[in-house]
């Protein structure tokens, strides 16, 4: 039996704020602001939930958006242990491959979520968004949590799909700020996994949680480093824990073209092709009618210099526009190394791969970037 995810009001909160603000004018509720000055952004109120100071804090965030599974059944698990205050602020929709993207010059949405009794937003936006929102204490009581969680994740992130990887963004994210931080991904396969394998994961990797808290407390807690940790497709048949290192894997991208009336995005670069459902949607990730007219306003402008550019900066009615859409496809991969992430998920293990912030580069590597810029700066002297 699934745990029940986050509830929400059917339409977006931003567009039942304005109707509440229009109706509360109507009914002369206004005049219970006698200053009429607009209420400042830094008033969003902290969490009221009762927190116990003397259990540790933990975020939790994903990348799969707060209504997934796998963040469900890792915050009800969290919870009924009940050692833990746990928090969580998590994308409203689905960022899995959002990366360490963040929201810039455009207002994001936090609404307030009823989840397995736990403190939970959901935000707008990225899990980079997410995590630098709750770390920064305009959202939350507390200072710092403990430990930041990212995840559980439907997908693998292995090797290079890490950098495109909105679950391992979102514990990085964490990193930066100086809080230790876990990702967790489970190797979804969609002919063989079905939904109950999100706890099982959450079962294996609880000891992992657990002594991560533990070992913070006593300050052993590797702080150079995140850990990202890859659950197999079987969590129950795994083969334990290993410690491995990231691979080259990749996706193969497949990019296929698709007709604009098959593409569900395609009326948003088209004027006359925004629906009314469009222009709320809109409405509903601001704060204000107003700050929605200017969006829909920016919008538009914007949409009319794209449509504009032509040969020579003039309009060109004949300009044809193609619409395409990527997959991604597993491909076979020749590493042998058993100790690489990828390699020790398809053996059955727990793949736990320490991401350092810094990028390191192979003596090799550094010595053939040196030889050329040596030989290159001669050549043009």
């Amino acid at each position: 039996m699934r745990p029940s995810g986050a509830k929400n009001n059917f339409l977006p909160p931003g567009l039942v704020s304005n109707l509440q603000e229009v109706l509360s004018s109507r009914k002369g509720g206004a005049q219970n602001q006698p200053n009429n000055e607009p209420a400042s952004s830094s008033s969003v109120p902290h969490d009221a939930g009762e927190v116990d100071n003397t259990k540790p804090v933990i975020l939790v965030t994903n990348g799969d958006g707060i209504e997934s599974p796998g963040l469900t059944y890792l915050v009800d698990a969290l919870v009924r242990q009940g050692l833990y205050n746990v928090h969580v602020c998590a994308p409203q929709s689905d960022k899995s491959t959002a990366g360490h993207s963040f929201t810039l010059k455009e207002t994001i949405a936090v609404t307030s979520a009823e989840i397995h009794g736990a403190i939970a937003y959901e935000v707008s936006g990225t899990p980079v968004d997410c995590v630098s929102l709750a770390l920064s204490g305009a959202l939350f009581s507390w200072s710092k949590p403990m430990l930041v969680i990212s995840g559980i994740n439907k997908g693998s992130s292995c090797g290079h799909h890490m950098f495109y990887s909105g679950v391992v963004a979102g514990a990085r994210e964490s990193l930066f700020n100086g809080v230790p931080s876990l990702s967790i991904s489970l190797d979804w396969k969609n002919d063989e996994c079905q939904e109950s394998d999100f706890k099982d994961a959450v079962s294996v990797c609880l000891p992992l949680i657990n002594a991560a808290i533990r070992d913070i407390e006593k300050g052993a807690f590797p702080k150079c480093c995140l850990l990202h940790v890859e659950v197999p497709k079987s969590p129950l048949t795994n083969k334990g824990f290993k410690l491995t290192k990231q691979s080259h894997w990749s996706p193969k991208q497949c990019w296929q073209a698709t007709s604009a009336n098959r593409n569900p995005a395609a009326g948003h670069f088209l004027p006359n092709q925004q629906s009314i459902g469009i222009q709320l949607a809109q409405l509903g990730r601001d704060a204000s009618a107003a700050g929605a007219a200017r969006r829909l306003a920016t919008q538009k402008k914007n949409l009319e210099e794209v449509e504009s550019v032509g040969v020579a900066g003039k309009s060109d009615p004949n300009r044809k526009v193609k619409y395409f859409r990527l997959e991604l496809l597993e491909k076979k991969q020749e590493e042998g190394d058993e100790d690489l992430d990828y390699r020790a998920l398809e053996n059955g293990f727990i793949a736990v791969t320490p991401i350092s912030l810094v990028m390191h580069v192979e003596a090799d590597v550094h010595a053939a970037a040196s030889e050329w810029i040596s030989t290159a700066l001669e050549v043009e002297q």
